[in-house]
């Protein structure tokens, strides 16, 4: 990452996917595989807890522990998800601005781009981070996932494929 791109602006560095390795690791269990009970546990969360516990991060995704700030949070979670399991393979994550953040104002499937005016407490946030990888790593890909790379071509506006926020990632970075 370095920046020259252009006043204010941080360029990012792209490389071949060949220059990553793949290896499996133990399986991550999944708390939920229908949209409907993932809601539900999101609403019984949010009565228990309140917003301060329902940030949510995608690609990948998890809840921020108490008193963890963001980039902390998303850094735990890819060491969780993608870092190998030997320490001698791993690589830091380098973690940059955020992107893009979009809200679930109610109970129900609908994320905004922004928090709507009249919501005061939204239900979840979801917060896109620029990660810029290593020229060369080793991903450390749970069992029962799959890590694939998508070009942002393929990306934009494809909302059937990869749902509003996923396929918005290529106007996010444009901005």
């Amino acid at each position: 990452m370095h920046r020259g791109a252009g006043a204010g602006q941080t360029a990012y560095s792209v490389f071949p996917v060949g220059n990553y390795k793949f290896g499996a690791k133990q399986p991550k269990p999944e708390k939920d595989n229908l949209t409907e009970s993932r809601l539900l546990r999101i609403k019984q969360k949010y009565d228990a807890e309140g917003y301060g516990q329902s940030h949510f991060f995608k690609l990948p995704g998890g809840k921020l522990k108490p008193d963890e700030d963001e980039v902390a949070g998303l850094r735990r979670k890819l060491e969780l998800y993608l870092s190998p399991e030997s320490e001698l393979l791993r690589s830091p994550w380098d973690i940059g601005e955020a992107v893009g953040c979009w809200s679930r104002p109610n109970f129900d499937t609908v994320f905004y781009p922004y928090n709507p005016p009249h919501i005061t407490r939204p239900k979840e946030v979801k917060k896109l981070f620029m990660v810029q990888l290593p020229e060369a790593t080793y991903f450390g890909v749970p069992k029962n996932y799959n890590l694939v790379a998508v070009p942002l071509f393929e990306l934009y506006d494809n909302y059937s494929r990869y749902g509003p926020v996923i396929a918005s990632i290529p106007s996010m970075l444009s901005r």
